[in-house]
């Protein structure tokens, strides 16, 4: 199932979340939630914004207030998205490394494919 699919309903998600659906309208004013609109404006809610509402139920029970709580996520964001970005400068660094390396291996002639001319020359050194 797509974490981002929006199926649930607001009562649906609240129970889920453990909380009232006025906290959950609570927190989409403050900008701590984004659920999905139908056409008709209902709110749905899916897996991923359900996790999001435990996060913030956890930091909220710590101690930690909405505006607190509110940039707490956006960092977490900003760290998921700066890994995201350096596992891809990662992948990139090591398909430059193994195509480097995949180039420079071609011009390499093993020792048992040398002319005999050769072989010998470096044979006869004392």
């Amino acid at each position: 199932m797509d974490r981002n699919r929006a199926v649930y309903v607001i009562s649906v998600a609240a129970e889920l979340a453990g909380m009232h659906p006025q906290t959950l309208r609570i927190y989409e004013r403050k900008g701590l939630v984004d659920p999905a609109r139908t056409n008709g404006g209902s709110r749905r809610y899916s897996e991923q914004d359900i996790a999001q509402l435990r996060r913030i139920q956890d930091l909220t029970a710590a101690g930690i207030n909405l505006e607190g709580v509110r940039r707490i996520l956006e960092l977490e964001g900003e760290i998921s998205r700066l890994k995201a970005e350096l596992d891809a400068c990662r992948r990139q660094a090591a398909e430059e490394v193994a195509r480097t390396h995949r180039q420079y291996r071609r011009d390499l002639v093993p020792v048992r494919n040398l002319p005999d001319l050769y072989r010998s020359a470096t044979q006869r050194r004392p």
